[in-house]
């Protein structure tokens, strides 16, 4: 795996406990399970935490299976509770930020996709004292809406990335494929990929959560739009899907994606997808627990007033012999 030319260096700060030996896919359990390869042995010895992670994932996007892999892991060793909701609609999310207000959680993890919708009830949780860090979207408007820091990778970076590894493929033209209109993070990817590829970018709206619909979707602008050599998907179940409708329109366009899950790196070694981007999600949910429950117990703050980098990294087949066992355990 080599990390992009364009990108930070990746910031990864894990604190071990003293005396201490994955719109998710599926909705996470409410005590942390440590599953997904998460630490054994004793929690720490300080005071019993609940902390509530409130995502815009919609259904059926596994990446969100693996943030919250890395979330339980870190509350099973730092003796947090660890409670988990998500909705794809600002207002909705919004709604779920407000009930972990009103249980008086200690801390709150948050996505900023919409992040309009999510100011107010932000300045709300500022308000009753709960500290906020958010991940993954929205970076820019982390602090200014009060959290204490941002965990994830610059976006713009990262579609810049995909534009220099498109243009070392020999690619020309090329599909940017955004399956949630009005996220602003999906849009950042697409236009950092259109800022340094010299081939053509066209965009294509699909809905994520509709599967069916979205391969039909790529196939018809396939089989439409002639020279397409290159489709970008940002999310790893939207690759899969993309496969599909490049068999149904009978193209040669090269597959690649952001993200990686177990099939990602399965069709890596197949050669059905030609390369993906990792922001590394487990660590966004291992570091924004981690990073809380050192608030709440040290007064720790990461980043010094600027993002902790997790991504990117371009990942192609090469790297599938060190990555396989982990994106099947559900932490890559």
């Amino acid at each position: 795996m080599r990390t992009a030319r364009t990108a930070a260096a990746v910031t990864a700060v894990v604190a071990l406990a003293a005396g201490c030996s994955s719109s998710g896919g599926k909705s996470g359990d409410d005590g942390a399970d440590g599953e997904g390869g998460g630490f054994g042995g004793q929690a720490a010895g300080t005071p019993r935490l609940k902390i509530a992670m409130v995502t815009h994932s919609g259904e059926g996007d596994t990446f969100w299976d693996i943030v919250q892999n890395g979330a339980k892991a870190a509350a099973k060793k730092d003796n947090v509770e660890f409670l988990y909701s998500s909705d794809k609609e600002g207002k909705g999310q919004a709604e779920l930020v407000q009930t972990a207000i009103d249980k008086k959680v200690d801390g709150i993890v948050v996505t900023l996709a919409k992040p309009q919708a999510m100011r107010a009830v932000l300045g709300k949780a500022k308000q009753a004292g709960i500290p906020v860090v958010t991940i993954n979207s929205g970076g820019e408007f982390s602090t200014r809406f009060g959290a204490l820091s941002h965990i994830g990778q610059d976006e713009a970076v990262a579609g810049e990335a995909v534009g220099d590894e498109l243009n070392e493929r020999g690619r020309k033209k090329a599909l940017c494929v955004i399956h949630e209109q009005g996220n602003v993070s999906l849009e950042q990817r697409c236009a950092g990929v259109k800022k340094t590829f010299r081939g053509a970018v066209e965009n294509l709206n699909v809905d994520g959560t509709n599967q069916p619909g979205a391969q039909s979707s790529i196939s018809a602008k396939l089989q439409a739009t002639k020279g397409i050599d290159a489709v970008v998907t940002l999310g790893a179940p939207v690759a899969a899907v993309s496969v599909k409708a490049k068999e149904d329109a009978d193209s040669k366009a090269e597959i690649d994606t952001f993200d990686l899950n177990a099939e990602v790196v399965r069709r890596l070694k197949a050669g059905e997808v030609g390369f993906a981007v990792d922001q590394q999600p487990y660590l966004q949910g291992y570091l924004a627990i981690d990073e809380l429950w050192l608030y709440k117990t040290n007064a720790n703050v990461l980043g010094g007033g600027k993002p902790v980098l997790t991504g990117p990294a371009v990942v192609t087949e090469k790297d599938v012999p060190k990555l396989a066992k982990f994106t099947a355990r559900g932490t890559r």
